[in-house]
């Protein structure tokens, strides 16, 4: 058998053995994949002369015809090469093509095997100047095979990015867009990829420069859909959970970010997104629990989910809830009214009485609502939530988070699961994140109906194996050697138990010249977890990679940082200026810093700790008491 690669320099193999010099001759190559290629693999002789021979004269065309078939014939056997009349027939199994493979597998939806077979244009490089009519139909061939191949690789870098894969996704993106360099779908996958990478300003740099060919030489627009992402991405300013028109993108300049991959969540990764698509595209709403201890990565798998569905066009709200909002009656509600609720477009096509609930307890509602709802009574808040989500969500798809849910107020959380059900026929994403060792009957009701009433999916996560440290020590430390890459992740083990946050904190501070002793104790404590865990009950050489990592940031943010850890769960950026003295740009700087290196989140109340084990070792280990002094006594005369 004869097979042959297309998609690519051509290469042809027979019975696995490099082809005769005699098959490579170019019209006899030609002659053989034209007919592989043809309709039930047949042509006329007339056709096919016309094709490859057209310069001669018709007794000289047709020798030479007869000399190819020949040729091939020698090759694959007379049985595999028929001529009936005036008609040349190849044989079914004759040749293998890699297009043909390529077909079988995006027809049976494997778009990674279809990708693979994808390594440059159709018979790159192939060509015979004085076959008019087979230049035509190669030129032909090569817009169909390159748009079938951008088409099979951004299906497989979509596919990646699900999985949390974004640097495989990548490379095929860029595969895609080296392919054809127009294709406007190869831009868009390329950008995905930069921007779930961190990498905003390099997906606009791509978008702008195209933006400027199409202008340059068509005199032409991008596609919407292009122009659509390029705007989500310019627009998005979030940072986990935050998105604030306050935050600089030079803040990404102060600090490089410690946002490590994700790594062993591929499958938890690819069940959250694969509802969030179920939501989005049959407008059916879904709802998500990410349950497991403090520290195993629920707010980062959460933080996936939401940086692809703004990406997809959703509108984002999002509360991290603490603990003090658990008594608060509907601090749950009016936070996510705030966390940018109010900035989503159709929320002015809201009921009145609903906007006049919000209006009532907000003054950020009053600003804008004020005299829109003058005279009018207000409903009540539980049904208010719902009727001004109801109104979001006739213009785009909506996605709702609550990280610490296990925390959230009682009212808000009955409240929210009203609208899951109520709402059933539109895109509304609810996303949770909840700690396993609080007992919330809302939540185990919630998790009860999963699957059955309400579409979506329960997740639990637990420490990282130890093939996800290898790879988490691979990116921290890519000069190590396997050895030593080895003796490394035992220590991990042994010092993080195998929790994300702890692991990524004492790679890099190892990535920063930290020395490991050689003591490594058993951690954590037998039927404890992080949650439960104080400071002085953590490994030495965590709490030290905490400290190394303290000590790299700038003196504000340091200030900034301890006073943090020192004030009340979501201090403002006015009273952080009040505790440290600082002047507001400084502090403003500061809180920048902190964000792009995680150690603080933002939401619409304040800041919060991205992990409450590391407030406690900086208010422990970064501030003396006198120092906790000054900042308290700061404050109380401030306000």
């Amino acid at each position: 058998m004869i097979t042959c690669r297309t998609l690519g320099p051509v290469e042809v193999r027979v019975d696995g053995q490099p082809a005769p010099a005699e098959l490579l001759w170019r019209k006899n190559l030609a002659l053989l994949i034209y007919l592989a290629r043809s309709p039930h693999r047949r042509r006329s002789r007339q056709h096919l002369i016309g094709l490859l021979w057209a310069d001669k004269d018709e007794k000289a065309a047709r020798h030479s015809l007869n000399e190819a078939l020949r040729a091939l014939r020698q090759i694959i056997g007379d049985q595999n090469i028929t001529t009936e009349s005036d008609t040349v027939e190849l044989a079914d199994d004759a040749v293998q093509l890699d297009v043909d493979q390529f077909e079988q597998a995006m027809a049976a939806g494997d778009v990674a095997h279809a990708s693979d077979t994808v390594t440059g244009d159709f018979l790159e490089g192939f060509g015979i100047d004085d076959a008019f009519e087979f230049e035509d139909w190669l030129t032909a061939e090569r817009g169909t095979w390159r748009r079938r191949g951008v088409e099979a690789l951004a299906a497989y870098a979509d596919e990646l990015l699900a999985g949390g894969h974004v640097s495989d996704a990548l490379q095929r993106a860029e595969r895609a867009a080296a392919l054809d360099p127009w294709s406007e779908a190869a831009l868009r996958a390329v950008m995905r990829c930069l921007s779930l990478s961190g990498n905003r300003a390099a997906a606009l740099e791509r978008y702008d420069a195209l933006a400027n060919r199409l202008l340059q030489e068509l005199e032409s627009k991008p596609e919407q859909a292009t122009a659509q992402l390029a705007e989500r991405i310019r627009q998005d300013r979030s940072l986990g959970l935050a998105s604030s028109a306050t935050r600089s993108d030079a803040a990404k300049n102060l600090a490089e970010s410690r946002r490590a991959p994700l790594v062993g969540r591929e499958q938890e990764l690819g069940s959250i997104v694969g509802a969030w698509d179920a939501c989005r595209t049959r407008g059916a709403a879904h709802a998500v629990v990410i349950l497991g201890d403090s520290g195993t990565g629920k707010t980062r798998l959460a933080d996936e989910l939401l940086d692809r569905a703004r990406l997809d066009g959703a509108a984002v709200v999002a509360l991290r809830a603490v603990e003090a909002d658990r008594s608060r009656a509907w601090s749950g509600v009016y936070g996510l009214a705030r966390g940018g609720l109010l900035d989503i477009p159709g929320v002015a096509g809201s009921p009145p009485a609903a906007l006049a609930s919000f209006t009532q307890q907000l003054a950020e509602w009053q600003d804008q609502y004020a005299q829109a709802v003058k005279g009018i009574a207000p409903e009540p808040v539980g049904q208010a939530i719902g009727e001004v989500l109801r109104a979001a969500l006739e213009e785009h798809p909506v996605v709702v988070m609550i990280d610490n849910a296990h925390w959230l107020d009682h009212d808000s959380f009955a409240a929210l699961l009203a609208v899951v059900r109520d709402l059933a026929s539109t895109p509304l994403f609810l996303i949770l994140t909840a700690t396993t060792r609080e007992d919330r009957d809302e939540l185990d009701d919630l998790r009860s109906r999963l699957g059955r009433d309400v579409p979506g999916v329960c997740l639990t996560l637990g420490a990282l194996p130890e093939t996800a440290l290898v790879r988490l020590a691979h990116w921290a430390i890519p000069s190590y050697s396997e050895q030593e890459t080895e003796r490394l992740v035992r220590r991990l083990v042994a010092d993080s138990a195998g929790y994300p946050l702890l692991a990524v904190e004492l790679l890099h501070a190892i990535a920063s010249g930290f020395d490991l002793d050689s003591k490594a104790g058993a951690w954590p404590a037998p039927f404890h977890t992080l949650s439960e865990t104080a400071p002085g009950g953590l490994p030495d050489t965590i709490v030290a990679a905490i400290r190394i990592g303290f000590n790299r940031l700038s003196a504000d943010a340091q200030q900034v940082l301890a006073a943090a850890a020192v004030l009340d769960e979501r201090p403002s950026p006015e009273m952080l200026a009040t505790a440290t003295g600082l002047p507001e740009e400084q502090v403003n700087a500061a809180l920048d810093q902190l964000e792009w290196q995680r150690w603080l989140s933002y939401e619409s109340r304040g800041y919060v700790f991205v992990a409450r084990i590391m407030r406690e070792v900086v208010a422990r280990d970064m501030i003396t008491p006198g120092g906790r002094e000054r900042v308290m006594d700061a404050v109380k005369v401030g306000k």
